[in-house]
């Protein structure tokens, strides 16, 4: 099959416009050679004045102020910062992976040669990968191309150092010539000829050119230079320098994530390209696993050695206050005791830090007493990690096969790609060099068939048995060895990574080979393992799910591994399938979706500069304004910072334009303050700065408000009386009948235990990319159990004393009479934290029938000056309401019932004074520390007054409530007893049940 190129992408369009307005205004040159023996020396040529012997390719007229002018005019089109001057000819076009950025620095290589006669051009590129990527675009576009620009002639080729007679061509031809060359090809050059012979042969006198340096003849065309990738081309000075060495008449670089930003004239990042739906939606599926504490599980996060402190950050599992385990970052120094820093978890033992290692590239910890050497990102305790990566196989295989079901009918095919970083874990050849295959293989293959003998997925199966059908649907990509396996196949190996030997060219020119074919449903293959060298220069548009089964934690970054499967999907004609309902790229993380949404940001952040959340000068300079003639008026740069400095002054981004809340409340309500001057363009502002405020999570902060103390009720008698009486502070002692204590507890861990194994978590999200930064959305999750025993059984009995503090006699005869111990070896852990929680519960409630309270003292309370102290802020319309009966000007509340008791209490003339209990207003329970909701003084009739301590719940009723709630109550209730100062104590669901309370 072909992919079919369409020619009226209106993006694609903008991309090329951009490019060639910059040379608006010159006219079209033709190119006149006199190739004679002369070295070429630069240092001779004027600015724009051809060269005489040598001739030149490319002619520029245009004088420098014209090109700025025109630089300035696209970039106003494009929104896109000015240029202030034009120091150099290097203009930058960033376009998002999966874009079409080849396929446009193409076609400008067509328009250039149709609108200004330009026909020397150069791609330099930074790796194997991407030179193979190249020349692959131009075979399949050559067609495409001679339809577009009636039949021109033009050829292209990749340099090759034995091929020498290309460049004499290159620079002879009077017909569009396009290079491609890896900046390794050209990089070393040296001036001192005792050197010479180290040098690039680009650089080397040669008798097939006459005498003179290959890159004489280049330099003499004054070539258009095109840098793929450039923040991975001319990262260094000799890398500038060899790209100067070309002579370009101007240098044209293209990426996603450029790192210097020479003129930049177009711009399409993540953002834009995932709003206008250019690129596939990225669907994130990460496992996590829970509930598998029952190993000492460490991972180092990393290391610093800044400010003369040496230390390291690490993840494990910290006990907590009620029990259970959490994994935790903590930040641990040389001798620190992780039995102390988890609060005890007995798997710790033994691992005091004893060293922290801090070279870069060797970082690690190792701990006195344990063999491990921990290095970046790795871990020890975890689970076993290829049942973890079976279960990302399973899974990838799923969600590959339902995407089969939905697509397959449209005519497209479902790819997925795995990245690995051993060879061997693929396929492996034995001592007698046979293939075998590797453990990944094998685990693909039982998953494979296992999954399509579902009846869901028969269809796909096409009548042939689930093992025939897995035949052939999967294969790998690897890097070839010169030396042959025992039938005299080609034997797979690692490759380097950095795509610039060999044996990576071989891998790449497979790959590349085959793009169009793995398209076709005549091809079987289906599943492509590759080595993780091959992150980056390959892609397919058809791949829909990416699974990285690295063995160490993968060094790929998000930006990369997505990039292999942004593409917009073809179908069997090679037409592009567009919309979000097709095009999801299933990425299988090993982690969880919110670290990788959160990573994703990140990069996005660091590689393309984008400032989520931020309003740039000059945001608004695009914006299109009436005009009374035909022609397009913009509102320009300076109208846009004169925006710019009109919303910092309101206070609606700060002074590095970052969005702050008023913004977001004026944009919600529609109140937005434009200067009245722009008044005209006011939604065209408001919808630009809704786009960067974007999906920022925020409170109102228009309706915050500061809560003022009210000194007059404060002061007053009548609160001075209520607050004399409940003031003061209790202790209490518990009685209660240990043999009893052991039989509900036993009962309640027969009835209530629920201990599973340690499971899988497999969740997937959604992501969604806007100016207000990275979302992601869950939209499913399912569990799955893990069987691994290969932990040690801990000292249950121990561990339960310490968390208890009853006798080992007492828990032994608990478990027994549970019935329930067996269940113990299935997840130690969760069962210790699980019957702890029970027993400590059954406890806190059973003491409560045997408790005492006693007032400690009239020199213990809480004074009424702490009132003062305590400073409250809460939400209009949300969460308070004025009083004028409280200490507080507003009464700020939990909950409905709240709010409407609070309100009651306000309109009705028998309260004279109430307060809503403060946080600091607290009575010691077995249960833990309880805070009544109000304390209020009634005067009813005038005849006697009634001080009441209320509790407000949803319901009255005992059995309604959770028992801990209902035991905090009780206590409650008896700690008023202990004070004798004749304070009621009621359960209210509303006024009304509080009235009938007092008329008892």
């Amino acid at each position: 099959m072909k992919i079919h190129f369409d020619p009226n992408l209106d993006f694609q369009h903008e991309a090329i416009s951009a490019i060639t307005g910059i040379f608006e205004g010159q006219e079209i040159c033709k190119t006149n050679f006199t190739v004679a023996p002369l070295k070429y020396d630069p240092q001779m040529k004027l600015p724009n004045e051809p060269q005489k012997d040598l001739g030149i390719g490319n002619r520029l007229l245009l004088l420098e102020e014209d090109i700025h002018n025109n630089v300035r005019s696209i970039q106003l089109r494009n929104g896109l910062a000015p240029s202030e001057s034009l120091k150099s000819f290097d203009f930058s076009v960033e376009m998002e992976t999966g874009t079409g950025k080849t396929y446009v620095y193409l076609r400008t290589i067509f328009e250039l040669n149709k609108l200004y006669g330009f026909t020397k051009f150069i791609i330099v590129v930074p790796s194997v990968a991407i030179k193979e990527g190249v020349y692959k675009s131009l075979q399949i576009t050559e067609e495409h191309f001679k339809a577009l620009y009636d039949n021109v002639a033009f050829d292209y080729f990749v340099y090759d150092s034995q091929k020498l007679g290309q460049v004499r061509n290159f620079a002879t031809s009077d017909t569009i010539q396009i290079m491609v060359i890896n900046i390794d090809a050209f990089r070393k050059s040296f001036s001192d000829p005792e050197k010479e012979d180290k040098a690039n042969i680009i650089h080397r006198p040669h008798d097939r050119m006459t005498g003179s340096r290959p890159i004489e003849f280049i330099q003499a065309t004054d070539p258009i230079v095109i840098v793929d990738e450039p923040q991975s081309v001319d990262r260094t000075q000799k890398s500038k320098e060899a790209i100067a060495s070309l002579n370009p008449l101007c240098t044209l670089r293209y990426s996603a994530t450029h790192v210097d930003k020479h003129h930049m004239v177009y711009k399409l990042d993540s953002v834009d390209a995932y709003e206008r739906k250019l690129v596939k939606q990225i669907e994130v599926a990460g496992i996590e696993v829970q509930d598998s504490h029952n190993k000492a599980y460490i991972k180092l996060l990393k290391v610093d050695n800044t400010k003369g402190k040496i230390n390291a950050q690490i993840e494990l599992d910290i006990q907590q206050k009620d029990g259970s385990v959490k994994r935790t970052n903590k930040t641990v120094h040389q001798g620190d005791d992780l039995l102390e820093i988890s609060n005890g978890r007995s798997v710790y033992d033994g691992y005091i830090i004893n060293d922290i290692y801090c070279e870069k590239g060797n970082e690690y910890i190792d701990f006195t007493s344990k063999p491990e050497i921990l290095r970046l990102e790795q871990i020890v305790g975890n689970v076993n990690p290829d049942e973890y990566k079976l279960l990302q196989i399973r899974k990838t295989i799923e969600e590959h096969l339902e995407k089969e079901l939905r697509l397959t009918s449209k005519g497209i095919k479902v790819l997925s790609l795995f990245f690995i970083d051993r060879v061997a874990n693929y396929r492996s050849y034995d001592e007698h060099g046979n293939p075998e295959k590797g453990k990944f293989a094998k685990m693909f293959e039982e998953e494979y068939i296992k999954t399509i003998s579902k009846p869901k997925f028969r269809a796909l199966l096409n009548g042939n048995d689930p093992e025939v059908a897995c035949q052939g649907v999967h294969n790998g990509y690897f890097a070839i060895d010169k030396k042959k396996d025992s039938s005299g196949n080609e034997i797979l190996k690692d490759s380097s990574g950095e795509g610039k030997t060999q044996a990576d060219e071989n891998a790449y020119q497979l790959i590349m080979r085959d793009k169009e074919k793995l398209l076709s449903f005549d091809s079987k293959l289906k599943f492509i393992f590759s080595h993780s060298a091959l992150k980056e220069g390959w892609d397919n548009p058809n791949v829909f799910q990416i699974c990285t089964l690295n063995e160490t934690q993968s060094a790929m970054k998000k930006r990369q591994e997505i990039g292999r499967g942004l593409r917009i999907a073809v179908n069997q004609n090679g037409e592009r399938v567009h919309g979000f309902e097709v095009n999801t790229l299933t990425i299988m993380a090993n982690e969880s979706y919110e670290k990788f949404a959160e990573a994703l940001q990140k990069e996005i952040e660091e590689e393309e500069g984008i400032k989520f959340g931020v309003v740039e000068k000059h945001l608004f300079a695009n914006i299109i304004i009436p005009a009374e003639t035909n022609t397009v008026t913009h509102l320009g740069f300076e109208a846009s910072e004169q925006i710019w400095q009109h919303l910092k002054s309101k206070g609606y981004i700060d002074v590095k334009g970052k969005v702050q809340n008023k913004l977001i409340s004026d944009l919600k309500t529609g109140s937005l303050d434009i200067p009245e001057k722009f008044k005209d363009n006011a939604d065209k502002i408001g919808t630009a700065l809704k786009k960067v405020a974007g999906n920022l999570n925020i409170k109102n902060a228009a309706d915050k408000k500061k809560i003022s103390l009210k000194r007059a009720v404060l002061d007053s008698q009548e609160f001075k009386e209520l607050w004399d009486r409940i003031k003061y502070k209790t202790t209490f002692r518990v009685d209660f009948d240990s043999d009893k204590l052991i039989q509900i507890c036993a009962e309640e861990i027969k009835k209530s235990l629920s201990v599973g194994k340690a499971r899988f978590k497999f969740r997937k999200a959604k992501t969604e990319i806007d100016r207000g930064g990275v979302h992601a959305n869950l939209i499913s999750e399912t569990s799955h159990t893990y069987e691994s025993k290969d932990f040690v059984l801990p000292d249950i009995i121990t561990y339960l004393q310490n968390e208890t503090n009853l006798t080992r006699k007492t828990l032994v005869q608990i478990l027994l009479q549970s019935e329930r111990l067996s269940e113990f070896s299935n997840n130690p852990q969760k069962f210790i934290e699980q019957v702890s929680a029970i027993i400590k519960n059954q406890m806190r409630l059973f003491i409560v029938d045997g408790i005492k309270y006693e007032k400690i003292g009239d020199e213990h309370y809480y004074a009424q000056e702490l009132f003062e102290e305590k400073e409250l802020c809460g939400y209009l319309n949300k969460n308070m309401l004025q009083s004028k009966k409280s200490v507080y000007d507003h009464v700020v509340y939990d909950s409905d019932v709240e709010a409407e008791f609070a309100k009651s209490l306000e309109l009705n003339q028998d309260v004279k004074v109430y307060a809503k209990l403060p946080d600091w207003f607290k009575i010691d329970t077995p249960l833990g520390s309880y805070i009544p909701d109000w304390a209020v003084l009634v005067d009813k009739d005038g005849q006697m007054k009634l001080y009441f301590v209320v509790e407000t719940k949803g319901s009255i009723l005992n059995n309604a409530l959770r028992p801990t709630e209902q035991g905090k109550i009780d206590c409650g209730r008896e700690h008023f007893k202990a004070l004798g100062t004749n304070v009621g104590f009621t359960v209210a669901s509303n006024y009304e049940s509080f009235e009938n309370e007092l008329s008892k």
